[in-house]
């Protein structure tokens, strides 16, 4: 009974530990390079020139991905030019979800008319330096002396079925924050969404 009662601890521990992977708000954000749905690489430093970074780790297959979709375009559309660009990452294993192809990639952001980089994480090693776990996840970075610092983590709103009742657009509210140079409200909200399809 103690022998399964200390090896059930062990679980518990390896799960907790498990669970705190990943970058947590504060942290600096490593560079890493992705290859993008126009076949050429982007790195996360090809945006030290900005504010920050919306990273939307996003897919084409997940029907929640697909709800914010035009939420991802238009914060695209609203922010890119006030210096906070969205970078949409798809970190499905296609093996396990051939509709996540780098090909059906290539084809969904011609077909929406995506104005921003959808990089494939096909090792998906970057997906786990994150601690990403859903499709849609967000972690927000704001660039502060050359380095990309997390500011913000979890969901894009706080209604992923209706945009139309949408009462609180969480990464909208931590931006303006941080343009205001004052404390983001919220720093971590649940990510709703799928868990990402790692491969086996």
């Amino acid at each position: 009974m103690k022998r399964l009662l200390f090896t059930g601890l062990i679980m518990l521990g390896l799960g907790a530990a498990h669970a705190q992977e990943g970058y947590a708000i504060g942290a600096e954000v490593q560079d890493f390079s992705l290859k993008n749905i126009d076949g050429e690489m982007v790195s996360l430093s090809d945006f030290a020139d900005q504010e920050g970074v919306i990273v939307v780790f996003t897919c084409n297959t997940c029907p929640y991905a697909v709800a914010y979709e035009e939420r991802i375009i238009d914060l695209a559309n609203s922010y890119n030019e006030k210096g906070w660009p969205v970078l949409a990452i798809q970190p499905n294993d296609p093996g396990r979800s051939p509709g996540d192809s780098y090909d059906k990639m290539v084809a969904r952001a011609d077909e929406k008319g995506y104005g921003f980089p959808y990089v494939f994480d096909q090792s998906q090693d970057i997906t786990r330096a994150f601690g990403a776990t859903r499709t849609p996840h967000v972690y927000l970075l704001q660039v502060s002396d050359g380095k990309f610092v997390v500011r913000y983590i979890g969901s894009i709103d706080d209604n992923p079925q209706d945009a139309s009742g949408v009462e609180t657009k969480y990464v909208e509210e931590a931006i303006e924050a941080l343009k205001a140079g004052t404390a983001v409200p919220r720093e971590s909200t649940k990510a709703i969404g799928c868990g990402i399809k790692w491969a086996s």
